[in-house]
């Protein structure tokens, strides 16, 4: 694999060694290793190691610095051929999530600190995967910052055995020690705490050597003055020294008799505690955050509770007088680092995560309207499902389409969209956006094309977005579909977009829907209170198109005539429509003699579906059951007029369309502009009988 690494600096620290330590094992096991950093101290060992670094200011808290550096750092991700970015700190992080956006690299973090809960931290939970040291920062991550239990990865950090094997030069006689605290002079280090419990400690071991270790950060000086003066304060001039940071660590420890950490918040993991089990120094910690994942009380090392100094003084001389118990916690401590914390299992547990990563694929298909756009999509879904069968595949539906895809074999989820009514404020639009950013999808396909889901696709932060040109704020996107035709069949004209992700059309596509048992039961006991349930042929007559399209309509004088027609050859009818249809129905069963059956608002989409099946052929206009019909595989006879054919067929083998070339259609007007209706009139019911007995004839 190719991998970066991305953080501030490469100066001395638990992150920036183990990032050096990685990068080495990387090398050494055939990977492509690459490192961004504001450079540091670590840089040339680094380099050394094979690992090719770029110095760029990702540290600074600049937006305008940053956003430069989202260029330079997605050329490198190009130039390189990066294929896994991981970045492990927020700044970084900030730049390399939007830097991998149109590229191939997957990202991902690692959060090395206890974040506070603030937006400019949140970009650490936007990976897929998501790496913390500790079970402890693995539950911050989940409670305070919602993150899915399922993304978080506890892959401990590390100890390098061999720059750590050196032999032990304790200071001699019983009456003498040296106790050392390391890490970054901070008050969340508990210095003040630990150099209250020294005090305490020297009254009982004459000549103690008290190491503090570690740099202090540049605005917390007036810190290092405090704990100065704490020093003279408590008498321990003579025995307390400030080293700073020292490269020399392994060395300074082979001469501690004790290693103390009092850090009185929550810590991320302790890579210190490891460092001096390694040497074979006993430790004392306080009892926070990570650290319990690595001592055992008692086993290997001692904990107290954060700020209680007399408890920490009394552990840390229970292991100065106690060499059986020093020692046999040592050996144990040095076991659990050959079983558990050696860089090679920091480094295959990290690696094994890259793989999931590479493998694991999230991907949304936006489809909020109307119903027969939904079912229009499905023959996308199947081929989304057949070129990534192991991918997460999600539609983002309104309240209509849900039922429509609710048994959708190529889906593993539905997330409703309700357009019309709750979801309609700004503010549950801004909520359906945080929710899907949080499904983290790789890509999202918008077949719904409106201003609206180019804001959803924005906003939801895939790492690739898909979607027309069509000057709708498609800018949003990040792959926008351009030079696209628009004079072809829907399902056609949906696969310009799945072109983009190496999805062919495939000629043979056709619509689906999936009626269960009780939808073809419900089915069946309508047919029956009509008499028609042994009925031989049955057509059934959509009466209409929706509300909006008036001009879509038959005429119900035709309806009428046609219902008579089929009548005559003793063929039954039943009419379908919704609540709005009812006064249509009433009209066609006053006036035909041949008393055709109606079921009109008696049914919902899938038990339509199942009504329809039982048609020996189906007569509607451009309109949702006009692709029910087609899903179940029933010959139709269809109207355009006010449409075009050419873009709103649905594929299949039997659809006879009726329509009339006229200077006026199509004129996708919802109302007759001339008030003449001829595209509809133009059709006349003889013609349709003709095919509607045709097909009947054919199916026999």
């Amino acid at each position: 694999m190719n991998i970066l690494q991305i953080l501030p600096e490469l100066n001395v620290g638990g992150v920036e060694t183990g990032t050096v330590d990685f990068s080495k094992y990387l090398k050494d096991h055939g990977h492509k290793s690459v490192v961004i950093s504001n450079g540091g101290r670590l840089v040339e060992e680094l380099e050394k190691s094979g690992t090719v670094h770029y110095a760029l200011p990702v540290h600074k808290k600049s937006l305008l610095v940053m956003w430069r550096m989202v260029k330079a750092v997605r050329e490198i991700i190009l130039k390189e051929e990066i294929e896994i970015v991981h970045a492990r700190s927020r700044v970084p992080a900030w730049i390399a999530f939007f830097a991998c956006r149109k590229t191939q690299a997957s990202f991902i973090t690692t959060c090395h600190g206890y974040y506070k809960n603030r937006f400019f931290s949140q970009v650490m939970g936007w990976s897929k995967q998501i790496i913390v040291p500790s079970a402890a920062i693995g539950r911050h991550m989940v409670d305070d910052y919602g993150v899915p239990p399922n993304s978080i990865r506890c892959v401990p950090r590390s100890v390098n055995l061999e720059k750590f094997n050196v032999k032990r030069k304790l200071p001699k006689g019983s009456a003498r020690a040296n106790i050392a605290i390391i890490g970054r002079v901070t008050p969340l280090k508990g210095h003040t705490y630990f150099l209250n419990a020294m005090a305490k400690v020297v009254r009982n071991v004459n000549y103690t050597k008290i190491w503090i270790i570690g740099d202090v950060p540049p605005k917390k000086e007036e810190y290092r003055r405090e704990l100065q003066l704490l020093v003279k304060r408590l008498g321990l001039s003579a025995n307390v020294e400030f080293l700073g940071n020292r490269s020399d660590v392994p060395d300074l420890l082979a001469e501690c008799d004790v290693v103390v950490l009092s850090t009185i918040t929550p810590e991320s993991f302790g890579r210190v505690i490891l460092e001096a089990q390694a040497v074979g120094v006993p430790v004392v910690a306080t009892q926070v955050g990570g650290v319990v994942d690595i001592i055992d009380h008692e086993e290997t090392g001692l904990l107290v509770l954060p700020k209680d100094t007399e408890a920490m003084a009394q552990a840390v001389l229970r292991i100065l007088k106690d060499k059986k118990l020093a020692e046999r916690m040592v050996k144990a401590a040095k076991k659990k680092i050959e079983e558990k914390f050696l860089i090679k299992h920091m480094a295959e547990q990290t690696l094994q995560v890259y793989e999931d990563l590479r493998n694991d694929l999230n991907i949304l298909v936006i489809k909020i309207s109307s119903i027969g756009d939904v079912i229009l999509v499905v023959p996308s879904l199947k081929a989304i499902r057949k070129k990534f069968p192991k991918a997460h595949l999600y539609v983002l539906v309104g309240e209509e389409g849900r039922k429509i895809l609710h048994n959708c074999p190529y889906v593993d989820g539905l997330i409703v969209y309700d357009h019309k009514n709750k979801d309609k404020q700004w503010w549950n639009f801004l909520r359906l956006a945080n929710k899907l950013r949080k499904h983290k999808f790789d890509k999202i396909l918008d077949f719904q094309n409106s201003q609206k889901s180019h804001w959803l696709c924005f906003l939801s932060l895939p790492h690739e977005s898909y979607g027309f040109d069509n000057k709708k704020w498609s800018f949003l996107l990040s792959h926008p579909v351009r030079n696209y035709k628009n004079d072809i069949p829907p399902v056609r004209h949906q696969f310009q977009i799945l072109e983009q992700i190496g999805i062919k059309y495939d000629k043979k596509a056709h619509l689906e829907l999936w009626p269960k048992t009780q939808d073809a039961d419900y089915a069946s006991d309508l047919l029956d209170s009509e008499w028609l349930g042994n009925a031989k042929q049955i057509v059934g007559i959509n009466l209409s198109a929706s509300e909006k399209w008036e001009t879509k309509n038959w005429p119900r004088d035709y309806i009428v005539r046609l219902c008579d027609m089929l009548g005559a050859k003793n063929i039954r009818v039943l009419l379908t429509g919704m609540e709005k249809d009812k006064e249509a129905a009433a009209y066609v069963k006053k006036h035909a003699k041949s008393r055709p059956s109606a079921f009109i608002g008696k049914t919902d989409i899938l038990q339509l579906a199942a009504l329809i099946k039982r048609c020996s052929v189906y007569v509607t206009p451009d309109s949702a059951p006009l692709h029910i019909a087609a899903s179940m595989r029933v010959p139709v006879v269809t109207f355009f007029g006010p449409t075009s054919s050419a873009r709103h067929l649905p594929p299949g083998d039997s659809i006879v369309v009726m329509e009339r070339t006229m200077d006026c259609a199509p004129c996708y007007s919802p109302k007759c502009r001339i008030g003449t209706h001829a595209c509809m009139k133009e059709i006349s019911p003889e013609d349709v009988f003709q095919e509607v007995y045709r097909l009947i004839g054919k199916a026999k």
